[in-house]
């Protein structure tokens, strides 16, 4: 997500509380069996990419069942999502084939140009938002350099996981392959003034956007993928330009230290697609941990941060926690306790001491849950009790919706989206293709492995790895 989207706000800084962490080896269980709340929210998530993406070319939408446009990020997970659908056996592989030809056929011949409209992207780059229909760029949005990474790591797993020896599997590979490199990433590595950073972006109205790609958070994906390019990668000196700034990040210490970014997203989005067990890059063999470890950890950070709850926030606690990117009750000052309180409407939250971090009380269930492969023993007793505690209310057709707040309990305030409910709170009305996208993937990974192991066969994203010096575990030297 880009600074359009994103809608970071500064607070004063509260160290969060720390726990003791166990030591493990960063090692995730193979063919797991998964309780039945899992199981069916597993299956739910995916019916959700299934009947909701547009069949004829593929597009996702950004949210449901509001009005909305397609977000090439929510693309991404879908084509992921046909996946899983096919391995759990609620599809047929023909089925996800089909599918997921009609996505990358679509993003293969759709218009690209300098133009403000009537096209899809620029340089093989593509925009953010597109006309779920025409798949054109929706009003001024921007051609998103992240956005793009996430449907590319869509377009890399199916590559790695569509791997049979007839011609509609060598055209999925095929066709992925040639979008991947179509992407002229060296273009938006803005080094005219020295910088090796890549943009998080460009308008044609106004050029490129100001703000590199830097410091831990979920734009590291940019870079392998950038790095792994066979047509267009960016200069050496990329690496090091986005870890420059890590040193602010460092959170905690001993068993709690970690590479801290408030919104769990950070943490989730690119390790959905990309295993991390057992290779590190130079700042990780330093630190003696790897990134997978380094998730986990933030998953305890942000439970611990739920347990001391600084703001007072009703409902936060060791088993309901989870902040994130998410929906909100909207732009609204009120009086709450001691103080008063600013909620927002859609906006990145976290835990207020890491970078970042905004907390007005609204929780989003795919905070902890999309943490699950690496914090098993804490996000699956969440799961059940954001279920049994809030399930007649967030718990439906696709499963967990969006977010909810039970701070925000003022009928008659204008909301940006949702509705409160008298004794519970404010709760979201729509689901978020980039938000449930991670629960589906973290399931999926947490059960088998199956999305890691699709993009250990992805060439560009082994490539970047190696080139962004990542080493040991499967990557080997």
């Amino acid at each position: 997500m880009t600074t359009t989207r994103r809608q970071f706000l500064t607070h004063s800084m509260l160290a969060s509380a720390a726990s003791v962490l166990p030591i493990t080896d960063g090692k995730a269980a193979r063919a797991r069996t998964v309780p039945p709340l899992i199981a069916d929210l597993e299956h739910r998530t995916f019916r959700f990419f299934w009947e909701r993406a547009n069949p004829k070319n593929g597009l996702m939408p950004d949210r449901w069942p509001s009005p909305s446009f397609a977000s090439i990020a929510a693309t991404g997970f879908a084509l992921t999502a046909y996946l899983i659908g096919a391995e759990r056996g609620w599809i047929t592989r023909a089925q996800a084939r089909a599918r997921t030809l009609a996505t990358l056929r679509f993003f293969d011949t759709a218009p690209m140009g300098e133009a403000t409209t009537g096209i899809t992207g620029y340089r093989g780059l593509f925009y953010h938002f597109l006309d779920v229909e025409t798949g054109l760029r929706f009003q001024n949005t921007e051609l998103s350099t992240v956005d793009t990474a996430w449907l590319h790591m869509g377009m890399a797993c199916a590559q790695g996981w569509f791997g049979a020896n007839n011609a509609e599997e060598h055209e999925i590979r095929s066709t992925a392959q040639r979008i991947l490199d179509r992407a002229e990433w060296d273009w938006v590595q803005q080094d005219s003034t020295g910088r090796l950073g890549i943009s998080m972006g460009w308008h044609p109205e106004q050029g490129f956007i100001a703000r590199n790609w830097d410091g831990y958070n979920e734009g590291m994906a940019v870079y392998l993928l950038a790095f792994g390019s066979q047509a267009h990668p960016v200069k050496d000196g990329a690496y090091q330009a986005w870890t420059a700034p890590y040193p602010k990040y460092w959170r905690g210490s001993g068993p709690t230290r970690h590479l801290a970014f408030a919104p769990a997203f950070g943490h989730q989005w690119g390790p959905m697609w990309i295993d991390y067990r057992g290779i590190r890059d130079a700042t990780m063999r330093e630190a003696g941990f790897d990134y997978f470890e380094n998730c986990r950890r933030a998953a305890y950070a942000q439970r611990a941060y739920a347990i001391a709850n600084p703001m007072g926030w009703a409902g936060y606690g060791a088993n309901i926690w989870g902040l994130t990117a998410c929906d909100g009750p909207g732009d609204v000052t009120l009086p709450y306790q001691w103080r008063t309180a600013r909620f927002s409407g859609y906006s990145a939250r976290g835990p207020l001491g890491e970078p970042d971090g905004f907390d007005d009380g609204t929780l989003a269930p795919t905070a902890a849950l999309s943490f699950l492969p690496f914090a098993p023993e804490i996000c699956l007793p969440a799961t059940q009790a954001l279920h049994r505690r809030y399930g007649a209310h967030i718990y439906g057709q696709y499963g967990f919706i969006d977010s909810f707040n039970p701070s925000f309990r003022a009928a008659g305030q204008p909301l940006e989206r949702g509705t409160v409910i008298p004794g519970l709170g404010w709760v979201d009305s729509d689901y978020l293709g980039i938000d449930q996208g991670p629960i589906l993937g973290m399931i999926a990974n947490y059960r088998d492995g199956m999305i890691w192991q699709a993009t250990r066969k992805a060439p560009n994203l082994v490539r970047g790895l190696r080139r962004a010096g990542f080493k040991g575990g499967w990557l080997g030297r």
